[in-house]
């Protein structure tokens, strides 16, 4: 399979993803808005696939999210059969991305940097 094949699948899996979980846990607990799939990383065979899953806030909670999207790989599996055509159904194995989480520290920290001096002092100039 071309990579460029492949890359759209993921693509696609990973917007079927995020609209199924929605789906699978309706009347769930779970905060679904917290939780974005930022990526699906599919292998060549499109046997398995690699989710990788955002959680904003919520950092007690994560392991628990996490265990719970595994428990309902069968049913995002059965939801991406019947809305998706592939030649395979991929089995879906769950991760937790930290990258979002890093990119707003990076933030917060370059924010801080650019704080105007609160004590009334002025930069000199050039």
């Amino acid at each position: 399979m071309s990579i460029d094949r492949l890359e759209r699948v993921n693509a696609l899996l990973r917007r079927e993803i995020g609209e199924a979980l929605y789906k699978v846990f309706a009347g769930d607990p779970i905060d679904l808005g917290a939780i974005t799939v930022t990526q699906v990383v599919t292998s060549r065979n499109l046997r398995n696939a690699t989710v990788s899953i955002s959680v904003f806030g919520h950092e007690h909670e994560r392991p628990m999210i996490i265990r719970k999207l595994a428990g309902k790989a069968r049913d995002l599996q059965a939801i991406i059969n019947r809305d998706l055509t592939l030649k395979y159904t991929p089995r879906l194995r769950f991760q937790l991305d930290t990258s979002v989480e890093k990119g707003d520290h990076v933030l917060a920290v370059l924010n801080r940097l650019d704080v105007p001096q609160a004590d009334g002092a002025t930069e000199p100039e050039g």
